[in-house]
């Protein structure tokens, strides 16, 4: 796995919080999917996925628990194949209390053809890269829905807008929060990516994912991206 580098400690990942560096412990992490506002919608993506074989949840949302190891704050992404993916969601990172919440951007890259097989598989075999800016809660969540989500994929040697739509088109933060606490999430040290915004014109496989998360109540931004190597190409 392919993390910013070889003197990070066991668990513990750098984010810089409004121009200081934190040191954040992660001990437990974790993917929402299928974590759309509109669940008739949403409902209606699982079925389009069911046709070209990606097995039904049992729910909406849906959580899959993923390896700390696959966790990464680096520039590259190693994958097994050319039909895997990113796609730019909210992550949350939660600090030494549930209280204590930190919002950055990251991509739940995952392996495309697997997802027809397990999906939470097809998740566990990629990198889940995050950025390595954030901001605390506190200071987006009045004009949380107004935040945008953005991502463009590099094919063919053109970056290419690949999404770009405001998160009030993922269920909102407490309702995240409330459906990790009755799955039983200790949020306490955990990052959960925790929704993304429609695909703008279906998947796309390239050699680059970079992804954008805009405040423009703000006027800031966390920018991240990476490189997708595959090993047998």
């Amino acid at each position: 796995m392919n993390h910013t580098n070889g003197n990070q400690k066991r668990n513990l990942y750098v984010v810089e919080v409004e121009g200081e560096k934190k040191e954040i412990k992660i001990d437990k992490a974790y993917c929402v999917g299928y974590a759309g506002r509109n669940k008739e919608k949403t409902w209606e993506h699982v079925k389009e996925l069911a046709e070209i074989g990606v097995p039904e949840p049992e729910e909406v949302p849906s959580l899959y628990p993923v390896s700390i190891s696959s966790l990464s704050q680096g520039k590259r992404v190693e994958v097994i194949g050319d039909k895997t993916s990113g796609e730019a969601e909210i992550v949350l990172i939660y600090g030494d209390s549930s209280d204590e919440v930190f919002v950055t951007v990251g991509s739940d890259h995952t392996d495309r053809s697997l997802e027809t097989i397990d999906i939470n598989k097809s998740k566990q075999v990629c990198d889940k890269p995050f950025a390595t800016k954030a901001w605390s809660f506190e200071k987006v969540k009045d004009h949380w829905d107004q935040l945008e989500l953005s991502s463009q994929i590099y094919i063919d040697g053109e970056w290419i807008a690949y999404q770009k739509d405001t998160i009030d088109a993922i269920i909102p933060y407490e309702e995240i929060k409330e459906y990790l606490n009755r799955k039983n999430v200790p949020l306490r040290n955990s990052i959960a990516f925790s929704g993304t915004v429609p695909l703008l014109d279906g998947f796309k496989y390239g050699e680059k994912f970079r992804m954008v998360f805009s405040d423009p109540t703000n006027g800031d931004q966390i920018k991240a991206e990476y490189e997708i190597d595959n090993l047998i190409d």
